[in-house]
Parts: C-alpha cells; structure tokens; sequence
C-alpha cells in the first residue's frame, strides 16, 4: 500500500502539479480511509464498491459533513484513476459511489463601497501602505486568490497594457485585464517602494515584506484584517472575499458568465455558476426594498370590499 500511495502522491506532485496543501490533504485521507479498510481486513488497492459505500456510511455516522465526504471520495476516485491509468486495476470502484447532496454554500461578498472603504484606509504614505494599497487594489482588481498574490512575479505585471498573468491551480495561467486604480497603485509601488524593500536581495516575486522578503499568505490575510479594523467595517473580511466581491459585481454589472469564469481561473463553468445565486440574492434585496409591492409594503394592502 505504501508504495502505491507514495507514487500515486508523486505523480500528483510532478505529472499534475497540485500544491504541496493539496497533496497532503490526499495523503491524509487516502490512510484515513486505508487503516479502516485494514480493521475490515483489506487494504486500499483492493478495496470494492462495497467497501468504500460503507466507509461513507461510516464517514455520515462519525459526524463528518457532507463538504469533507465528498472531499474525500473525490480523492479515493483519484487515487483509482491513477490505478487504472497505470494498469494496476482494471477498474475503478469508487466511480460507482454517488457523492452525498450538500447545501448551497453561497459566496461572501461585500458592496462596492466596503471594498472601497477597506481598500482606500491605506493612503500611500509610507512605504508599507503603498505596497498595501497597490496589493488590495490588485486583489480586488483582478480577483486573485491569496497564492496568486504572494507568487506573482514583477514580469507578469504588464502596466502599459493594463492586465496581469497570474499562475493560478494546476500552474494555469491566465490573462487579467486591470483598471486604472489598479495600475496607478502597482505603478507607484513598482516604481517607487520595492527597490527600497527589496534591499539588494534578488528575487522576482512583486510584493516583499519589509526585509525584502516575499509577503506569505498569513501576512495578506493580517493586512486584510488591519484594513478592515482601520476602516471600522463590522464585518468579517478575509482576502478571498475581494476575490468573491470582484466576480458578484461583474456579474451585477452585466458581464458574462463565461468571461467571469474565465478571469477567475475556473476549470468548470460549475464553479462559478454559484455567484450567479449571489447576484439573484442581490436582486432580490433590490426589489424587495424598493418594489412598491414587495416586502412589506405589501402587507398594508387591503382588498376592497
């Protein structure tokens, strides 16, 4: 078995390029599942539908939600495909096993003038804010997710045609076009503040900390929460949410689904259809609140008798 397992994972690494979180994830639920199986005497390679349908039952029963369920088929069906292709088995088990419903879990996204709020709290006065006001701007701009921002490289900024390139999951990349507040941002910290943070050191990466050193995620996510507490927005804000903010106010302003998708970096059209749930919810708050029979002014209504 661990064998097996330890070349399904390098593959995953190498041939698909899946982020080191993602591989480990795989690794912890495929011996999660595997030590059960060797309870039930049987071990992970030979595993049948049987098998796998009662570990989910056993997953429902043990309080697991139907999101980490479906989390892990999807990576018992991953790991037989990779079986099959390598012509370890001739079949793959866990295809058969249908993944259980989950509820609609929507996006969180602010209006346009929290974004603006949040992002406009760092002025340019000093080397940090700019640097942070050229990231928000960027984040929201663009709607890049947290591994996007860290990883992008000075080189994949292009001011002159206002778009970026960033490398989204499964080393995708993609072409972003930016407004103006975010090129003026990236063009005045580009400019202005990295050769002073980059202090000599050679790296390509766009946003460096103080110490010249490329920002991590729990950084983005701490500048996210300091704007937010600057601004005395009594929300919960994290750095995807401006990704999600980004794509609810494209579609409320009339682009299309499948230019959303494609400037967020969706593989399936699926994915991005539920900010289409967003959108009807805004719609439905728009109506409600100013439709003269909608909500409650309908309420005061009595019929003639």
């Amino acid at each position: 078995m661990d064998k097996t397992l330890d070349s399904y994972l390098e593959y995953s690494a190498l041939e698909k390029k899946l982020a080191i979180r993602t591989i480990s994830a795989y690794s912890d639920d495929l011996k999660h599942f595997n030590n059960w199986l060797i309870e039930n005497r049987c071990t992970l390679p030979e595993a049948v539908v049987a098998d796998i349908a009662e570990y989910m039952n056993f997953l429902s029963s043990s309080g697991f939600s139907p999101v980490s369920i479906r989390r892990k088929l999807s990576t018992i069906r991953g790991f037989f495909r990779y079986m099959q292709s390598s012509e370890l088995r001739n079949d793959n088990p866990a295809e058969l096993i249908h993944s259980p419903k989950q509820s609609l879990r929507l996006p969180h996204a602010v209006s346009v003038e929290t974004v603006a709020a949040l992002i406009e709290v760092w002025e340019g006065d000093s080397l940090l804010s700019t640097r942070n006001r050229a990231l928000l701007e960027l984040a929201y701009g663009a709607g890049l997710r947290e591994s996007e921002l860290t990883g992008i490289t000075v080189s994949r900024i292009h001011l002159e045609e206002a778009l970026v390139r960033p490398v989204g999951k499964g080393s995708k990349e993609r072409i972003v076009p930016i407004g103006r507040a975010a090129v003026r941002w990236l063009s005045l910290y580009i400019d202005t503040v990295r050769p002073r943070l980059v202090r000599g050191k050679s790296t390509p990466v766009l946003f460096l900390t103080y110490r010249g050193n490329p920002l991590s995620r729990m950084t983005v996510w701490n500048i996210v929460r300091e704007s937010t507490k600057m601004a005395c927005i009594n929300k919960a804000i994290h750095p995807h949410t401006l990704r999600h903010s980004f794509a609810t106010h494209l579609l409320q302003g009339g682009a299309d689904l499948r230019v959303v998708q494609e400037l967020l970096g969706h593989a399936d059209i699926k994915t991005t259809e539920i900010y289409t749930d967003v959108d009807k919810t805004y719609l439905r708050g728009i109506v409600d609140r100013y439709h003269p029979r909608s909500g409650d002014l309908c309420s005061s209504f009595h019929p003639v008798s």
